[in-house]
């Protein structure tokens, strides 16, 4: 049973990720829609899919690979969800260049756009501060705090932005896909026990 057990882990993961993949390229949506504009959304769920690995590296859930491998490929993933969002957002300007200027400013009247930028902004933010780290010298228990409040906006602003748009991702596996980020990165928060404690508490 113990042997079985990280084949049963990956092949959860690779259903999680596959099948909302699968699912969003076989909508019939997709046959009213440019290919740069298809490009784009496929973006954004390869983005999704990723950040319910992240938190899965970090916390050393995933088997196979240790701790301190595992957590050596999460800033790989990171510059790969950084890749996918400037693909996503680069491909709806070339569709759309005034919709993705009023997305940017604020201005568009859609909410789920709202909730994408704010998304979007904490993962440039958690990407530079990364590149930066050690030129700003932030402390360890520093860096940690910031980088686990920007992945909480990171994940709820991506979650509610995928929610919230009726495209070609089906409800249901969107739904699941979204759970599980949500389930994980609240997991390996709470493991890693980031968060200071309370004077209350102490």
């Amino acid at each position: 049973m113990t042997s079985a057990r990280p084949v049963l882990i990956w092949t959860a993961l690779a259903a999680a990720t596959a099948v909302p993949i699968g699912a969003a390229a076989a909508s019939p949506l997709l046959a009213w829609r440019a290919p740069i504009y298809i490009a784009a959304g496929f973006a954004g769920i390869v983005g999704l899919a990723l950040l319910l690995v992240q938190p899965l590296l970090i916390g050393g859930y995933l088997p196979g690979p240790s701790a301190g491998r595992a957590r050596r490929v999460h800033p790989w993933i990171g510059g790969l969800l950084v890749a996918s969002v400037v693909l996503h957002v680069g491909a709806l300007w070339i569709t759309s260049p005034q919709d993705v200027i009023d997305v940017l400013l604020f201005q568009s009247p859609t909410p789920f756009s709202v909730w994408g930028v704010i998304g979007m902004w904490a993962i440039f933010v958690t990407a530079l501060l990364a590149a930066l780290r050690r030129r700003l010298r932030l402390r360890p228990r520093i860096w940690r705090i910031g980088h686990a409040f920007l992945a909480v906006v990171i994940v709820v602003g991506s979650v509610a932005h995928a929610m919230l748009i009726e495209g070609t991702m089906e409800a249901v596996s969107k739904a699941a896909l979204c759970g599980l980020v949500l389930a994980a990165t609240t997991k390996v928060i709470a493991d890693l026990r980031i968060w200071p404690k309370s004077s209350a508490a102490r």
